[in-house]
């Protein structure tokens, strides 16, 4: 299970770096998904 939910957040997280313009908006996006994978653990 914690295999196939990391799998889903790299593929969002290289969705989301794919789709971004800004180094901001990278920092925004990895930041996102840092807090994503936070909830997901606990």
């Amino acid at each position: 299970m914690k295999s196939s939910l990391l799998t889903g957040v790299v593929l969002m997280l290289a969705l989301a770096l794919a789709g971004c313009n800004t180094i901001k908006g990278v920092g925004q996006d990895v930041q996102k998904a840092g807090a994503a994978i936070e909830k997901a653990v606990k």
